[in-house]
Parts: structure tokens; sequence; C-alpha cells
């Protein structure tokens, strides 16, 4: 055993090292990430990911990556190459071991033909509905299907007609013989193959039968000799059944599932289908959208491996559904990009300030620190001249209390540079403030040995050296914590309106024109961005990852 002490003790790993201790397995760890490819995986997939994968890794084991592509209508090879691109974005790496549930169609075929030679296993032609209804209640026991006793040579013979073709989509099933009693409903007769004639997108056409999940999962964890099944808390119910299908065909060295609570987070959905319906009816731009929970869109936004890895490292594995605030995702990704991000000035909301005092043909190249909390990323050279641009919330002709920034007659400092004093407002017919005069004190230099200090500091741009670009500023999706807990309400209703906001007239410093998709820049008292994959050459795109500091807690806090 290899256990990391720096990972967080849960009840999982407790299990594992006591399985350790007890030589169960013969000492080996051997987890599976088993995702159904019919859709993106999203944030909550994430916690799971790095909990399967860190457990293998933790205890020198192994981790599979495998597709329940058992359900062709949904599936699609487009979901199975962005799952296999997020898992390695998340950096976790499955070696030579991804599987599909299809590549054990044949061996499940197989297993199934023993259960119905055993008696636990017989072919009903009755309708979805009969099933349904026969199924009982909570309260109420369900009642035995008419065929249940049919004879073995008859069920088989009538099974491997279904899988050859001879019946029609729908006329007949094959379903376990538990106990139409059960307490549990998800005993009572399960359905574990359905005639479907479906293209699969690996198989073709060669298979019109398909098992069902909860019988592929438990076979293809015994397959792939996985040792430890880690599922979400759904599942519970449904362990009794996977734990029957391994013992009625008295296979040895038994997987064993366990479960967890899924990430619930606030703010956020993390159902595929409710995800699906956002893409489909155009609320966003696509799965990659940058305000959805995807991973591909988290990618977009700016979001880093490690932050994700550090998020779920941070919320822990627990038994017990709760709701995590979706600050603590922003606050990692905060975290790790304060350490890693260049800095950058950036105005977004421009306004022209002319340093009356300054020459005309003077350009000036100050120092600027790229990134305080590393050293060893240096300094750059920017360029200060007689026109600038500044942010226009950064002046108030008529400032409230406490403004420390730019009004008539006050002074501030320009980041890197000088003070400058606002002598002037410039207005256009209308009465817009069009732009600002000021006056500088050429003494004031940063890094001189001037001593002279004032209250307010904000950045700037040269306008002569810095370039246009377009700013998405994106913010949380949904106005409410839990957009589908409350009762007869469309979750879509709670569609955040300003979850996105372009902004077209931005300046960035020119010396970051060459910035490449997906380089990631801390703006200068604005917050964190990114650039965008729409960016060309000449036309550069940031989307805002996060801001600074969480302004929705100041809001709720006000409210």
């Amino acid at each position: 055993m290899n256990s990391n002490s720096n990972s967080n003790t849960n009840f999982i790993r407790e299990i594992i090292e006591e399985d350790l201790k007890n030589n169960k397995n013969n000492g080996r760890v051997h987890t599976r990430f088993p995702p159904e490819p019919n859709g993106y995986l999203h944030i909550g997939h994430a916690k799971a990911i790095c909990l399967n994968f860190g457990i293998a890794r933790d205890y020198n084991g192994l981790c599979n990556l495998r597709f329940d592509d058992t359900n062709p209508t949904k599936e699609d090879i487009e979901y199975v190459d962005s799952i296999i691109e997020d898992v390695k974005w998340l950096g976790f790496d499955w070696g030579d071991r991804m599987f599909y549930a299809s590549d054990y169609f044949q061996t499940l075929y197989e297993f199934a033909i023993e259960l119905i030679k055993k008696g636990k296993a017989y072919v009903d032609p009755s309708s979805p509905e009969e099933i349904k209804e026969h199924k009982g209640t909570l309260t109420e026991p369900g009642k035995e299907s008419p065929y249940r006793d049919r004879p073995i040579e008859e069920s088989l013979d009538l099974f491997i007609k279904m899988k050859e073709g001879k019946f029609e989509d729908g006329s007949y099933v094959l379903r376990a013989k538990i106990d139409m009693s059960s307490p549990n409903i998800h005993m009572r007769d399960p359905v574990i193959y359905r005639i479907k004639r479906v293209t699969h997108h690996r198989t073709g056409d060669k298979w019109c039968i398909y098992p069902m999940y909860d019988y592929a999962h438990p076979l293809s964890d015994w397959i792939e000799g996985i040792t430890h099944s880690l599922c979400t808390l759904e599942f519970e119910i449904h362990r009794p059944l996977y734990d029957w299908f391994l013992e009625a065909l008295e296979l040895k060295n038994r997987p064993r599932q366990i479960e967890f609570a899924r990430l619930n987070l606030s703010y956020t959905i993390m159902s595929k289908r409710k995800l699906l319906e956002l893409v489909e009816e155009g609320y966003v731009s696509g799965w990659d959208d940058p305000r959805m929970p995807t991973i591909c869109g988290l990618r977009r936004r700016g979001y880093t491996p490690e932050s994700i890895r550090n998020f779920a490292d941070k919320i822990g594995i627990s038994k017990r559904e709760s709701l995590t605030d979706v600050a603590l995702l922003e606050h990692s990704i905060r975290e790790d990009l304060n350490k890693r991000a260049q800095r950058v000035m950036a105005v977004l909301n421009p306004l022209k300030i002319v340093i009356t005092n300054y020459p005309e043909d003077k350009v000036e190249e100050l120092e600027a620190v790229n990134n305080p909390e590393d050293p060893s990323m240096g300094k750059r050279k920017i360029y200060f001249s007689r026109e600038i641009y500044v942010e226009r919330d950064d002046f108030r002709e008529d400032p409230p209390k406490n403004f420390y920034r730019l009004y008539p007659g006050n002074e501030v400092r320009l980041k890197y540079a000088y003070i400058i004093k606002c002598n002037e407002v410039i207005k256009d017919d209308d009465g817009n403030i069009k732009e600002l005069h000021c006056t500088y004190d050429p003494e004031t230099r940063s890094g001189s040995a001037c001593k002279r200090t004032v209250r307010g500091t904000i950045h700037w741009v040269s306008i002569s050296h810095s370039y246009k670009a377009e700013v998405r500023l994106y913010d949380r999706l949904f106005l409410v914590e839990n957009p589908l807990a409350i009762e007869n309400r469309d979750f879509k209703e709670f569609i955040n309106p300003n979850s996105l906001k372009i902004l077209n007239d931005c300046y960035i410093e020119s010396n970051f024109i060459n910035a490449k998709a997906g380089d990631k820049f801390q703006f200068e008292r604005l917050g964190y961005f990114c650039v965008d994959p729409d960016s060309t050459d000449t036309y550069k795109i940031f989307n805002r990852t996060v801001s600074l500091k969480d302004t929705w807690a100041k809001i709720e806090k006000k409210n």
C-alpha cells in the first residue's frame, strides 16, 4: 500500500485500507470511471474522475476508463471523443485500459444464457406498461408475470431468436427471476435485455438486443477485475441487484460497490438532460459555453485542471447529500491563477485622458511586474504617452464620499507611472463626458525617490500602445441557489439575463497582441481572463474566468 498522506481521509479510503489490511483481492486496488456517452461531462463527473483515478494512484492501483455504451439511441461518437479529451485534460491516464461495455456484448449474452439455464431469467412478451403495472408500489408487492415459470428450454429458444432478429422491437424482453415481493422494487424481476434495432456507434448492426445498465455494470466490473466500484448515492438502492447478478452466476473475486454523495453545486444544474435542453433551446451557445458547468465549458472559461482537482479535494467525499457553494469552485480558480497568471493592464470601458503637460511626441518605457506572487516571472516594459485610456468607472464628476479615484481637482497615481491631477472635463454636445484633461507630476515616476503619495491608484493603457479587443463578461447562469428545487416552476425561468455581457470597445496593452487561445491573464484590478478559441491573429476575444473577489457574497449580504 502507498496511501497518499496528503489526501483527505474518507469512508471509502477506510474501506480500502481495511481490505488491504485483510489482503482482500490479493492486495489489489482497481477502480474504473464508467461514463455513458450520451452527453458532455460536467463538474460533478470531475469529482468522480478525481476520486476513481486518485484512489488508484494513491494505492498503487489501476483505474480503467470504460464507456457504458449499452443504449445506442442516445449515444454518439462525439460524446466519446469529448469524454476522452476531458479526462486527459484533467490530468489522468488510463494507460491501455480504455474499454467499452460493447466490448463485452458477447460475454454478457453468454452470461444471460447461463442465467436462463439456471432458471434465474425468463423471456417475457409483456408490454412495458404491463411490466410497470405489475411492479407494484413501495407499499404493495408486485404481481408475477404469467410467463415467469415458462420452461427453461422455451426461454432459451426465444432469447436466441431475440438475438437473431426474429422478433419486432419491444415484443419480448429478458427478465431476471428474483422476487416480485421484494421491498426493493429494483429486485422485482428487472428487465435485463430488450430488443432495439438501432445502429450502434461501435458494433454497427451486429446486435439487435442490448443489455440494461443494471445488468451490464456489475458484470463489466467483474470482467475487468475491478475491486472497488465507486458510484454516486442514487445507485445505493441498486446495490442488491448488482450483487445478485454476481452471486447468481457464482462468480469469484467479486467487486464491491460503494456509494458516495454526488456533487450538487449552488446556482448550477447537474442534469445532463436539462443541460441538453439549454443547448438545444439556445439558452447557451453549446456544450462548451463558458457559463455551462461542463468540463469543456470550464476549460473555455479559463479554469485549469489543477484548480478543478484542488476543488474536488477540498469538497471531499461523504455519504450525505449537500449543496456545495459555487464560491468554493471560484475560490479554487482564483487561488490557482493568482500564482500563475501573467498580469496585464486592460481597460474595458475606456475614458480618454489627455495629459496636457506631457510632450506630444514623447514615449516613455516603464517597468511593470508580471506577477507579484512569482518573482521568477520577471518584469516587462510598458509604454507611457500623452494620451491614455482609464476605466470610466474610475472617474466621477460628482464623487460620493470616500471615493479616492479621479474627480475634478483630485490626484491619483497611474499604476507603474505617475501621479496625475484632473483639471478639466470635456463634454460633447449632448453633455456626455468625452475626455479628461489632466497634468502629471514628472517627479513622481514609479520607483523614483519621490515620497509623495496619494490615496488612489488606477490602471491605464497608452492609446498608441494598446490594441482593441472584445471582452465577454460571464457570470453565474442562474439567479437562485437551487433552480431545480422550486416546485411548479421551470428551472429556465431562473436564468440570469446578465450572465453574459459583451464589450466590444476594450483596450489591452500591446505586449499581448500575440496571445493564443487558452492563454490566461489577470487584468489588473478587474479579474482573471482567458483568450477564447474564437480569437484570430488580428482580433482577440477574452472571456472573464472569475472576478478578483466574490462580488455575489456582497450582493447577498446587502439583500
